[in-house]
């Protein structure tokens, strides 16, 4: 991470949001591993700032379950244990097929067509990886934020982009990044733009839960072939 330039006390609140987005960057991407300690004064150190916009930054950070305060062990990273984190996908397969199932009722034109410009990048960018990797950058990079972001309910979307995204992402990036289903996923991408185009909510739903359903069942895969050097706990 880079250090972070100190302003004037009025834009504490602009440092604080400058923080808290690079720190969710450097967790999600795997910077700051799982349970890993945080130390405040050396974070301040590290990006050359106050602790106050680094504190708000921490509590943002605590709000969004990337990470976790303990009586006498100070700030880590959240860790999720393997029965939570298939919650997690159990979660996203029920509420990520409504999203696909209103998006194909509820996207512009002109949104579809975004969606399969950017499925078009992504096809560039797997064969450049041999079809072994498919990582998806945050936000309106990511195919899943966009469809849910296209259901257009907003209360679902404060769900899956703000209170889950950036845990799920999380562990799709030490996950499902590099992987043998790279060519399947992206294939399960293009069943779900083909029937939201089409206005078929109902088959967009079920090619999403599929596809969802199917990453769960790798995830469960690979924790159950964990080696005693590799904890269940950290996948």
């Amino acid at each position: 991470m880079d250090a972070i330039a100190e302003s004037p006390p009025e834009e504490a609140s602009t440092i604080a949001d400058r923080v808290f987005g690079q720190l969710r960057q450097a967790i999600v991407e795997g910077e700051f591993a799982p349970g890993s300690k945080i130390s405040e004064p050396e974070l301040a150190a590290r990006l050359g700032i106050s602790r106050g916009p680094l504190r708000e930054a921490m509590r943002r950070l605590e709000s969004t379950n990337l990470v976790e305060r303990r009586p006498n062990l100070g700030a880590r990273v959240i860790t999720l244990s393997s029965e939570q984190l298939i919650e997690i996908y159990l979660i996203r397969e029920a509420l990520e097929g409504l999203a696909a199932r209103l998006a194909a009722e509820r996207m512009s034109a002109a949104g579809i067509a975004d969606l399969k410009e950017l499925l078009a990048q992504h096809r560039a960018e797997i064969a450049r990886e041999c079809w072994q990797a498919y990582f998806q950058k945050e936000g309106d990079l990511d195919f899943h934020y966009r469809i849910v972001q296209g259901s257009g309910n907003q209360r679902l979307i404060g769900i899956l982009c703000d209170d889950l995204y950036h845990l799920a992402r999380m562990y799709r990036c030490k996950f499902g990044m590099v992987s043998d289903r790279a060519r399947d996923a992206f294939k399960e991408h293009e069943l779900i733009l083909d029937a939201i185009a089409e206005r078929d909510g109902e088959l967009a739903e079920l090619m999403m839960r599929r596809h969802i359903r199917a990453s769960r069942r790798n995830v469960e895969r690979r924790l159950a072939t964990a080696t005693p050097t590799q904890p269940r706990t950290d996948p």
